[in-house]
């Protein structure tokens, strides 16, 4: 998708539209290959031409039926729009990095165009605008940077938002706390001036000090009681946060799983919900039991004594002053520190995943001093973090130490002028120790929320992502008899960037088409698209007839059958592997599965048969074993499709066999996609299909090929020489 501008009024005026010519495209560009940097310079694609205008003037303009093909091609920095223009290359226009999806868009457009397929032009959707920083989106509210808008506090009540009624017990619980501890200076007012000042006698003592411990009491039974509340609610919320990073893991395209560092992905869904359960615990307990405490405190402290509050109150911009300045500081450095751990947990992550090709090179030393040098950096963040509060903390406790002295100084002088009773000053004290104690407190509250704020973020930039949502009205469920048809699709993992172009195939059900051609011509890609982890970026893919977006994703999958060559199993049993593709099959039915697989024999002679369990990714078995059971999981759902990606390279003559033996079991009567380096494997196939420079340059039987004498002639010929 792309933005469509609005063209300045001067080029407007310019353009002369035909009467029967529309705009479809108009995007600027801002490199002109002699000046360097312009502004005010567009390429306009109508029904009938493409122009470029250069600072409101006219440059170029092609009719659509000269051009033959319009390539965007990337450089660095930027990249090119190309044209061939009456059989001569041509360069349109420059422009940066940040306009190379755009290019890319533009080009298949013209490229459209001059199929002459206006109604798939018309009917793309084009891009909007963020309000906040005027990226081009896909069509949401808010590019994912401007995401964050309301901030912290915005983001903390949309997580608080479905416990409310456990807030407000908590809530409760804090305000019980803090009346507590504020009635305690009140009582020691009295006892001083009324038992020990006044000579009250042993029975209003004891009154007095039974006052005050019942109200320790209390205390200590409402902070149980909170603390035990708020340690529920955390484990709660963290629980529900790592259930919904889970899932949102299921949901989104497997491009942004890709894109991201295994070890980054665990920390989010451990650490970073792990932290927010540990705030709950530790701070949220106390937050609004401590400003609570906090606002009453001034209030009684200036009801008490104005002079001695304003001589109080004097100390407490210091330490304001103090946290404020460093507050950016805080939230670097735990960013960083997040990173840092983020690095370690992915170095680790590797290391343990590829242990088998770090001992088959003798790379233990080098990676333990690689994983060391991490550790180390990641220590040295923590190090410095820790020495920086080392550092404030103190100095804020003293500019508060301070305070109280102050305090002491002068109301003790009152009291020797008798302007203040020592019960009075004793409560004074009391209270800005409380004050100072509380401030003292919400001085690594920055260093908290730092934390909790970066954790949120963290979790909050996997929960913001647009999953792969199908629109209930547009989908449904379908029985697949498979017809495969590419209706010139085209796609590139980057959209600027494409590794299919054009492809244009029909395939009848239970055919079987053999996929052939040089490595990174874009073979895998075609499967991953049949296997539906990716979106054509144009044109189509039709099932039976009908759009794959509108076929239901869970009933697509159950219908198609997958054996690739690096097979994946899970940590398990085998027959926890097998039925992983149809969880309520029966044991028969996995028996059956596995003997059309030939992996029963070899099965039965495992120490626990079905039951045997496997290590990660299926490591005690062999190649070909592990190929059998991934065979045996691709019958146990009878599918109709069926996509096979060299699925029997690199194994021993006798295992491949017995794998073609199975495979051609599971290959009757059903639409079949197989891969082959081999070409030999592929000499049953009812049409091969060559892809070379990402288009389908070749398609036809074996000896409709070979007598052809193109590439998948000269393939055949290496291969037998």
């Amino acid at each position: 998708m792309i933005l469509k501008y609005t063209i300045p009024k001067i080029i407007n005026e310019k353009l002369k539209l035909a009467d029967d010519e529309r705009i479809y495209y108009a995007v600027p560009f801002d490199i002109d290959s002699g000046a360097g940097w312009v502004s005010d310079s567009y390429v306009v694609v109508t029904t009938k031409r493409v122009l470029v205008f250069e600072k409101d003037e006219l440059k170029s303009s092609l009719d659509i039926k000269d051009i033959s093909n319009a390539k965007a091609v990337p450089r660095v920095g930027g990249g090119l729009l190309t044209v061939v223009h009456k059989g001569d290359e041509k360069i349109l226009v420059h422009y940066s990095a940040k306009h190379l999806s755009r290019y890319a868009y533009i080009a298949r457009g013209i490229n459209i165009l001059v199929s002459g397929r206006f109604e798939e032009v018309e009917s793309r959707e084009y891009e909007k605008t963020c309000p906040i920083c005027g990226r081009a989106i896909p069509g949401t509210k808010h590019c994912q940077k401007c995401s964050k808008e309301g901030g912290f506090l915005k983001t903390f009540v949309r997580m608080a938002g479905p416990y409310k009624k456990d807030f407000f017990w908590i809530f409760i619980l804090m305000i019980l706390a803090a009346v507590t501890t504020l009635l305690n200076p009140e009582i020691q007012k009295h006892l001083i001036n009324d038992v020990l000042k006044g000579n009250g006698g042993m029975r209003k003592a004891l009154v007095f000090l039974g006052m005050m411990f019942s109200l320790s009491v209390g205390i200590v039974i409402v902070n149980v009681l909170k603390s035990n509340a708020s340690a529920k609610l955390g484990a709660r919320i963290s629980a529900d946060l790592r259930s919904k990073l889970f899932r949102k893991y299921q949901e989104l395209p497997i491009s942004f799983i890709n894109d991201r560092r295994p070890g980054e992905l665990l920390n989010r869904i451990t650490n970073d919900t792990q932290y927010i359960r540990m705030f709950m615990e530790d701070v949220f307990c106390n937050l609004f039991a401590v400003l609570f405490i906090f606002i009453w405190d001034v209030v009684f402290m200036m009801a008490l004594n104005l002079k001695l509050s304003l001589i109080t109150f004097a100390f407490i911009p210091a330490g304001v002053i103090l946290t404020v300045a460093f507050r950016k500081t805080v939230s670097r450095i735990f960013r960083l520190q997040f990173r840092k751990n983020d690095d370690v947990a992915s170095d680790l992550q590797d290391v343990l995943s590829g242990m088998r090709v770090v001992k088959t090179y003798g790379k233990e030393k080098e990676e333990s001093e690689k994983f060391k040098r991490l550790s180390a950096e990641y220590a040295r963040i923590n190090r410095r973090n820790e020495t920086f509060w080392a550092y404030f903390s103190p100095l804020l406790q003293m500019v508060m130490g301070l305070g109280v002295l102050a305090v002491v100084l002068f109301g003790g002088m009152d009291v020797l002028s008798d302007k203040m009773s020592a019960g009075e000053l004793y409560q004074f004290v009391t209270y800005t120790s409380l004050l100072f104690q509380y401030i003292s407190w919400m001085n690594r509250l920055p260093l908290q929320l730092a934390q909790l704020a970066a954790c949120m973020d963290r979790i909050n930039d996997i929960l913001g992502q647009e999953p792969e949502v199908e629109d209930e009205k547009l989908v449904q469920d379908m029985d697949i008899k498979g017809e495969i048809v590419f209706d010139h699709a085209t796609f590139g993992y980057k959209s600027y960037q494409p590794v299919l172009e054009d492809i244009s195939l029909r395939v009848k059900p239970g055919e079987m088409i053999g996929i052939v051609g040089a490595s990174g011509a874009g073979k895998s890609t075609l499967i991953n698209l049949l296997m539906g982890l990716y979106d054509v970026d144009d044109g189509r893919i039709l099932i039976d007839g009908r759009d794959k977006k509108t076929i239901r994703s869970s009933s697509y999958h159950s219908q198609i059958g997958v054996v690739l060559q690096e097979t994946f199993l899970f940590s398990g049993t085998i027959l926890e592997n097998i039925r992983f593709s149809k969880p309520e099959a029966s044991y028969e039915e996995i028996i059956r599965a596995a003997k059309m697989a030939n992996a029963h024999d070899f099965i039965c002679s495992t120490p626990n048969g079905y039951n045997t369990y496997v290590g990660e990714k299926g490591y005690t078995l062999s190649g070909g074993e592990r190929q059998r059971i991934a065979i045996a999981r691709a019958i146990l759902t009878d599918p109709r499709l069926l996509i096979l990606d060299e699925a029997t390279a690199s194994l021993d003559t006798e295992s491949e066999f017995m794998i073609q033996k199975a495979l051609s079991r599971l290959t009757g009567g059903k639409t079949t996609f197989a891969i082959a380096h081999r070409l030999s494997t592929l000499k049953n196939a009812d049409r091969i299909m060559v892809i070379d420079k990402h288009r389908v340059a070749e398609i036809g039987s074996h000896e409709e090929l070979m007598a052809k004498k193109g590439i998948y002639y000269n393939l055949q010929m290496a291969q037998s020489t």
